[in-house]
């Protein structure tokens, strides 16, 4: 199995996003001396508690703090830039960190709506023009004689993917011949129809599948983590949410509505937590039911030692013998 990592340099509360982005920075690091086959960034805007809004500069420092990691956005949100402009972003990370660099594709918002005006006049509009999007970008990757080429031409090309959490997303990447990535952990649809419509009718390409991890030595310590989180996401469902990242002792102080709690253990629900053992066992369940060889994983504490020790942890059990 492979594991990879989804980062979105989370800002704990009395954290800088200074820290928070160089956080980011030693994760890559960690993961590649780990073995993990994967450091993705992800891409929000104007969002309290995170701070890749420019996942592809924060890539460019942990290049050079890395070896054989691959480097890549999770996603890059293309309705909001021109084709040509990432491709040349992309090439650059090539150009200097060769085959290691990914371009995942997505097409939500990645924050409100006022984040979305801020990027574009018509963003809906861009949306409804992905396939022709991601043509062009396609294009300009495989430098297909489209004119003006997209400088640097690197001697490796980026690898396209295509990221989602339907079978909408999962048809469009079937059709566009793209790698797929499945965001289970922010997805309500089922995994395997999802992952068998991406299948049909053709030979697919790379497929992986994002969840989220909590793991610690402590199974209930694990699963404090876990609950802490799960508080965190919600009250920002109900616009009560810290600046930034709270810790176990805030979260767990905190009298929930009901609503609230609702939310609170239907997230839960989606979590994977416990010891290397437990989480081994079922991430080695969850490769073998969707017959992927990959995952990615996400974890958001609020102290980064306990984000660091639960992937540490994950490669010792898992990634011992690769």
């Amino acid at each position: 199995m492979k594991l990879s990592i989804l980062d979105q340099a989370p800002v704990s509360v009395n954290m800088s996003a200074g820290e928070a982005l160089k956080n980011s920075v030693k994760l890559a690091e960690l993961g590649d001396e780990l073995g993990y086959t994967r450091f993705w960034l992800a891409e929000h805007h104007g969002m309290t508690g995170l701070s890749s809004s420019a996942p592809e500069v924060t890539l460019g420092a942990a290049g050079m703090v890395t070896d054989r990691i691959r480097l890549g956005s999770g996603a890059t949100l293309l309705p909001y830039y021109k084709p040509y402009k990432v491709a040349e972003v992309f090439n650059t990370l090539a150009a200097l960190y060769g085959d290691r660099v990914d371009i995942g594709i997505g097409r939500a918002p990645g924050g409100d709506n006022k984040a979305s005006e801020a990027l574009s006049d018509n963003y809906l509009q861009h949306v409804f023009k992905m396939p022709e999007l991601v043509t062009e970008l396609q294009a300009y990757i495989n430098d297909e004689d489209k004119m003006p080429k997209p400088m640097p031409l690197p001697d490796i090309k980026p690898k396209l993917w295509m990221l989602g959490t339907s079978e909408k997303s999962a048809v469009f990447a079937r059709d566009n011949n793209m790698n797929y990535c499945f965001g289970k952990f922010m997805s309500s649809s089922n995994p395997v129809d999802v992952l068998d419509t991406y299948r049909e009718n053709r030979s697919p390409g790379e497929i992986i599948v994002t969840v989220n991890v909590f793991c610690h030595e402590d199974e209930k310590y694990a699963r404090e983590l876990a609950y802490s989180y799960a508080v965190n996401q919600a009250l920002k469902s109900t616009g009560r949410g810290y600046n930034g990242v709270a810790g176990i002792e805030d979260t767990s102080a905190v009298e929930l509505t009901e609503d609230e709690r609702s939310e609170t253990e239907k997230i839960m629900s989606n979590l994977i937590t416990g010891t290397p053992e437990s989480v081994g066992k079922t991430l080695t369940g969850i490769s073998e039911a969707y017959q992927v060889d990959e995952l990615m994983i996400v974890t958001i504490t609020h102290d980064i030692e306990d984000k660091l020790n639960s992937y540490r942890l994950l490669a010792e059990h898992l990634l011992k013998d690769q």
